[in-house]
């Protein structure tokens, strides 16, 4: 049987939808001037860490999340806070590493809830889906038998018909979905807010990843719990939850061109008018830390003098810079040794 979402687009929900996609396009624009793309994505990382633990009760800061991304200790947490943050890192690094991945399967949910939750489970194993009965506040998921062929619906729908719909529609459907089903023993919540994410970076939605959607949910929680409470009470319509959902990321992306404005005014930047293959770069520089100038060459199937057309500007607008000797130097963020 396979899984057919109820909603219908309404006037609001469909006036959201072009207002984000104006602000969508705002931030794209902004975003040609990337100096501090960087910078936006660290603080994307650690909102959105921050908040889809916090949702769960993890009593750290946003300042104490920031120092645990970089790599810093905290005298002050519990391990369990502290492994939680570090968890939640992870899965993002993995969700990015994997954004243009086509077809989602039952062992990458695994890998990604494994990431999430090991160390700090109260019930049930990381990776695997739940043999057990649960109940969270008043609903009553399925039954544990049912989970594997539910899920089996979901990816199905999630592969194959999501594509239909625009992508804030999709996350939002794919969001109440996974935690209707709750199909781990525990940290569905963390996991399906980083599934809803995952579907705005495959669509790309975000492409640069500095989106912190979450940040509004925790920051209303009851609200939160309250949307998605309905969605049964009405029949499992999700039109409510996803008029929530997308007034979220409308928020969201508020938000972040507010961001990208004060940036711009501490920062400045020259204008750089990115090629597809520039933004391919930045994207490579991103998942791999730093690139040599062969391996450049290779995944861009350019020449040396074509890879140095697409290097020049990127050095002289500051974005990335060569370390190294000049046999075996290599190419990195300007600001990567910082993040």
């Amino acid at each position: 049987m396979a899984y057919e979402p109820l909603f219908t687009i309404t006037p609001h929900l469909l006036k959201l939808l072009e207002e984000i996609a104006t602000f969508r396009e705002k931030i794209l624009a902004a975003t040609i001037q990337v100096p501090w793309i960087p910078t936006l994505q660290k603080d994307a990382r650690a909102r959105n860490s921050h908040s889809s633990t916090a949702i769960e009760g993890n009593p750290l800061t946003l300042a104490e999340v920031r120092l645990l991304g970089e790599g810093k200790e905290l005298s002050s947490s519990t391990e369990r806070a502290t492994r939680e943050i570090l968890n939640y890192f992870a899965g993002l690094r993995y969700v990015e590493k994997n954004a243009n991945k086509k077809i989602i399967t039952h062992e990458d949910l695994f890998e990604l809830h494994s990431l999430i939750s090991t160390g700090v489970m109260d019930q049930g194993k990381a990776g695997k889906y739940r043999n057990f009965q649960v109940r969270v506040g008043n609903h009553l998921p399925p039954m544990a038998i049912q989970v594997s062929g539910l899920m089996r619906e979901l990816l199905d729908w999630w592969n194959n018909k999501a594509p239909s719909w625009p992508p804030v529609i999709t996350s939002g459907i794919l969001h109440y979905r996974f935690e209707a089903i709750h199909p781990f023993g525990d940290g569905n919540g963390r996991t399906g807010r980083m599934l809803a994410l995952w579907e705005l970076y495959r669509r790309g939605f975000d492409t640069h990843h500095i989106f912190s959607v979450d940040e509004v949910f925790w920051e209303k929680r009851p609200l939160y719990y309250q949307n998605l409470d309905l969605v049964p009470k009405n029949g499992e319509d999700l039109t409510g939850w996803l008029e929530y959902t997308t007034e979220a990321v409308h928020l969201t992306l508020e938000r972040v061109w507010g961001r990208i404005q004060r940036l711009k005014g501490e920062k400045g930047s020259a204008q750089i008018v990115l090629t597809p293959k520039q933004e391919r770069l930045l994207g490579l520089l991103r998942d791999q830390q730093s690139l040599s100038p062969q391996e450049i060459w290779k995944a861009l199937g350019v020449t040396r003098q074509g890879a140095s057309k697409l290097l020049n500007p990127l050095i002289k607008a500051g974005l990335i810079k060569r370390i190294g000797s000049k046999k075996t130097g290599k190419y990195i963020f300007t600001d990567s040794e910082k993040s």
